[in-house]
């Protein structure tokens, strides 16, 4: 979208062909950027005055829910029509750590206060994989971005994301999680094991994990499952006998999943996920998103809409007091470089 008024809510929906059987794995009947959500019916995107949510990934739900979802957009829509013209529009891309339905109730409400606060456009988007996310912010393709800090460290020298504000309410620790009856009492006992993790350079989760396993002469059979929650369901469901996550996703897990879980270890702590800034974003709005989240924290609601989006109690950030360290923990030979 361009700079201007921003459109009218609408959930931009098409039948589809009633003989193709719709499901997450079959979708060749559609345009590539079509979601089915339901049989018959396709939903492209849901676009409010504040932003685009996009739907990254194909799911589906029961029909009766389509006439939810359309009440919900028309609902919302009205609440967030605020009759100003926004002053620019830009991409907010936020790492795939949970389902992106998870990931888009978290985000959604966020970004619509911010655009309330600071008049600019901001279009939600989840890749459909943590590589995938990857791929986009080495591209350099999102204006704004959550990602692992990590990441961050690793294009800092390329493309040069600015990191603008982050939680200060927690650590960033990494969770080797075994079901909670398991036998396993010591790393070394994972030795030859099968272990899930995310994705390769999921940060605490999987490349700080595993190298930590490394240098204590652990080898293990790596399974990258594509999200942290995949990576509890499969340790519950005894898939694998361990898996890699961290606490901020760990703790946003239901109480039944947790309860069947035990930390076995745990990495030494970082600071965390950084809301960050492409160097092409003018200084003045990076100033402006700066300052909007930070405001936002401080009123009852608010605090509630960072906590979803894993950013409670946030600081500004700041590269070379909070993340330069990192460059220093030798996880280079471990990073996996997707294919563009």
């Amino acid at each position: 979208m361009g700079e201007g008024q921003c459109p009218s809510p609408f959930l931009w929906t098409e039948v589809a062909d009633k003989s193709t059987h719709l499901n997450p794995s079959s979708s060749s009947s559609l345009n590539r950027t079509s979601k089915a959500i339901a049989p018959g019916v396709v939903i492209r995107y849901i676009r409010f005055p504040c932003c685009l949510i996009t739907l990254d990934r194909v799911f589906s739900i029961p029909y009766r829910l389509v006439v939810r979802l359309l009440v919900a957009a028309a609902l919302l829509g009205t609440g967030f029509a605020h009759g100003a013209e926004s002053k620019g529009s830009y991409t907010f891309y936020v790492t795939p750590q949970l389902p992106p339905v998870v990931m888009h109730q978290a985000w959604s409400p966020l970004l619509k206060r911010l655009s309330e606060e600071t008049g600019y456009t901001f279009r939600l988007d989840i890749p459909p994989s943590i590589p995938a996310f990857e791929t986009l912010m080495r591209k350099g393709i999102p204006d704004f971005v959550f990602p692992n800090p990590y990441l961050v460290v690793v294009l800092h020298k390329t493309v040069g994301y600015i990191p603008l504000i982050r939680s200060n309410a927690m650590l960033l620790e990494g969770y080797l999680v075994v079901r909670k009856d398991s036998p396993l009492q010591s790393l070394k006992e994972l030795k030859g094991k099968a272990v899930a993790f995310p994705a390769p350079n999921s940060f605490a989760a999987s490349l700080y994990m595993r190298s930590l396993l490394a240098k204590e002469g652990i080898p293990i059979q790596p399974r990258y499952v594509g999200a942290h929650s995949n990576v509890y369901r499969q340790v519950v469901y005894g898939e694998v006998e361990a898996g890699g996550g961290v606490n901020y996703s760990f703790d946003r897990e239901p109480q039944e999943i947790r309860d069947n879980l035990r930390i076995l270890f745990k990495t030494p702590p970082t600071k965390p996920h950084p809301v960050s800034a492409h160097p092409r974003i003018p200084a003045t709005v990076r100033e402006a998103v700066t300052a909007a989240l930070l405001r936002i924290a401080t009123t009852p609601e608010g605090a509630v809409m960072m906590d979803k989006a894993q950013l409670p109690k946030p600081v500004r950030a700041d590269y070379r007091q909070d993340y330069q360290s990192m460059e220093q923990l030798g996880l280079e030979k471990f990073f996996v470089y997707g294919e563009d």
